[in-house]
C-alpha cells in the first residue's frame, strides 16, 4: 500500500514541513487528509522528502525508494500543494528466501518485470551467455553491457559479435580510462600482475569502467553461481542489495544485484546450453572454463575447480577482480588466523615426513652447500588443493625414503604466510620446493601436473 505524504510551499516567509510532519491549519486545504506510513526498516529513522532521497546513504539492506510527485493546482491564496507517493521499500532479503527455489527463467523475468529499462546484463564472453538466453525466452525487451579491458582473447571478441548477430542485440561496451591504461602500463609495465598481484590492473581495467556502467542503472544481472568458487561465492543470494556498488540514484542501497543461476551447477548450466543450441565461446573447447583477460586466464586440467584457471599464481581465496568484491567476507583473514591455530586438523602426516618449523626452513635455505637434497611443501591444511594431493605426496615420501632425498612439509599459512611469500616464493597453496645438494636456491615445482610420478621425475631430475 503506497503511503501520501503533503507538503505545502508559500513564499519564503513560509516553510515547507518534512514528509510525515504534515500538520492540518485553517488553510482550504485544511480538509484534505493523508495516511502516513513509515517503512523504513530502521526504528525511529526519518522519512526524507523526495528530493533528498538520492543524496541519502542508507546501510540497511532495502531497496531503493521509488516515488511519483503529483503537483495540485494553487489555491485562491497562492498556496501550491504538493503530494508525494512513496512506494513501501522492499525487502531483498526476504525476497531472496522467497526464490530460493524459483528456476533461472522465473528469476529472470521477476528482474526484467520490476526493473524495466533500468536494470542490465552483465555479459563476460563466458557461459554466463546463458543470462542472455533466458532473458530472450521471457519475451520482455532487456539490455546486456560487457567489460571490453583491451586484453581479451581474440576468441572472446568473435563471440560477442555472434551474440550480438545471435540474438539481434548491440551490446553495451564499458572501456577503460585510457589516461589511467597510459599510467599504470608506463610505470608498471604489461605484466606487473604476475608479480605484485592482479588487483590494480583489474581496478583500472575492470572494477572503474563497472563503476561507471552501474551509476547509470538501478539493478544489475550477473551469471555469479555458488559452485564456482567455494571461498567467495558459496553464499551468493537470488538477489541482494548491492554491497559494493552505486546504482543511479547514488548512495548505499541504490543498486540491486539479480544472480539468476547462483544455485545452477556448472553442469547444469552446460546442459542447458546444449539443449537450446546456444553459441559459446570457442576457448571452452580448449579447455577454459572461467574465462577472463588473457594474461590472466588459462585451461584448467582434469580434476581442478574451474576458478583455478584465473590469476593462477595468488591464493584460491584471491579469485576476485573486484567486480565481485562483497562476496569476500570481512571475517575471512580472522578466519584464516582462527584455522592457522589448529581448529583444522593437519594434514601430510606419515613416518616418512619430516615436519619443518620456521628455525628449520630457515636453517635449510642458508645452506648454500648441502648433505642431502630435501623437498618440501608449503601447504595450509584447510586448503582444498593441498588435500587433493595428500596421498600423492605422502607416497612421494615413502618412495623417496632410504634414497638420500628428504621429504618435508612447511606449514606456510597464518603467521608465516608473509614470510612465505616473500622469502619462499609462495604463490599459492600448495607450492612445493626443491633444495638441491649443490645449489643455494630452492626451485619451485612449476607444474600443475601433482600425482606421484611428476613429482617424482622432477626431483629426481634436479637432486
Amino acid at each position: 500500500m503506497a503511503s501520501f505524504s503533503v507538503t505545502s510551499s508559500l513564499s519564503t516567509e513560509l516553510k515547507a514541513p518534512s514528509v510525515g510532519a504534515f500538520q492540518p491549519s485553517d488553510r482550504p486545504f485544511q480538509n484534505l487528509t493523508a495516511a502516513i506510513n513509515f517503512s523504513t526498516r530502521r526504528a525511529g529513522s526519518a522519512v526524507k522528502p523526495l528530493r533528498a532521497a538520492a543524496e541519502s546513504r542508507r546501510g540497511d539492506s532495502v531497496g531503493p525508494l521509488s516515488a511519483t510527485t503529483l503537483a495540485a493546482p494553487k489555491t485562491e491564496e497562492g498556496v501550491k500543494e504538493e503530494v508525494t507517493i512513496v512506494e513501501e521499500e522492499e525487502n531483498f532479503e526476504q525476497l531472496a528466501k522467497q526464490l530460493e527455489n524459483a528456476s533461472p527463467l522465473e528469476i529472470m523475468d521477476k528482474a526484467l518485470a520490476k526493473f524495466g529499462n533500468d536494470i542490465a546484463i552483465a555479459f563476460s564472453g563466458a557461459e554466463d551467455v546463458a543470462l542472455i538466453e533466458y532473458a530472450k525466452l521471457t519475451g520482455r525487451p532487456f539490455r546486456v553491457f560487457s567489460l571490453d579491458t583491451g586484453r581479451l582473447n581474440p576468441e572472446t571478441y568473435r563471440f560477442f559479435d555472434e551474440i550480438e548477430k545471435h540474438y539481434g542485440i548491440h551490446i553495451e561496451y564499458m572501456f577503460p580510462d585510457a589516461v589511467e591504461v597510459q599510467a599504470l602500463v608506463r610505470t608498471k609495465g604489461l605484466f606487473s600482475f604476475y608479480e605484485d598481484g592482479h588487483q590494480e590492473c583489474c581496478r583500472v581495467r575492470k572494477v572503474r569502467p563497472l563503476r561507471r556502467a552501474l551509476k547509470g542503472l538501478r539493478a544489475w544481472i550477473t551469471g555469479q553461481r555458488k559452485d564456482q568458487s567455494p571461498g567467495t561465492r558459496s553464499e551468493v543470494p537470488i538477489v541482494q542489495v548491492d554491497p559494493v556498488f552505486e546504482g543511479l540514484d547514488g548512495g548505499i542501497g541504490s543498486l540491486v544485484k539479480w544472480n539468476p543461476v547462483a544455485n545452477v551447477a556448472g553442469n547444469d548450466v552446460w546442459t542447458f546450453l546444449r539443449t537450446m543450441s546456444v553459441p559459446v565461446n570457442s576457448l571452452h573447447a580448449q579447455g577454459y572454463v572461467s574465462i577472463g583477460c588473457e594474461p590472466c586466464t588459462r585451461p584448467v586440467l582434469p580434476g581442478q575447480h574451474e576458478r583455478e584457471g584465473r590469476w593462477w599464481w595468488e591464493d584460491a581465496k584471491a579469485k576476485e577482480c573486484g567486480l565481485h568484491k562483497g562476496n569476500i567476507k570481512q571475517d575471512s583473514e580472522s578466519n584464516v588466523s582462527a584455522q592457522a591455530n589448529g581448529e583444522v586438523s593437519d594434514i601430510f602426516e606419515s613416518e616418512s615426513m619430516l615436519t619443518l618449523n620456521r628455525v628449520g626452513i630457515e636453517n635449510l635455505l642458508k645452506l648454500e652447500d648441502r648433505r642431502d637434497p630435501w623437498v618440501v611443501v608449503l601447504y595450509a591444511p584447510w586448503c582444498q588443493f593441498c588435500q587433493g594431493m595428500e596421498s600423492s605426496y605422502l607416497e612421494l615420501a615413502d618412495k623417496l625414503a632410504g634414497t638420500g632425498v628428504k621429504v618435508g612439509k612447511f606449514r606456510a599459512d597464518g603467521e608465516q604466510k608473509a614470510f612465505a611469500k616473500s622469502e619462499l616464493q609462495l604463490g599459492s597453496f600448495p607450492t612445493i620446493l626443491l633444495f638441491p645438494k649443490h645449489s643455494s636456491q630452492p626451485i619451485k615445482y612449476p607444474s600443475e601436473h601433482r600425482d606421484v610420478d611428476s613429482l617424482l621425475a622432477f626431483v629426481n631430475a634436479l637432486r
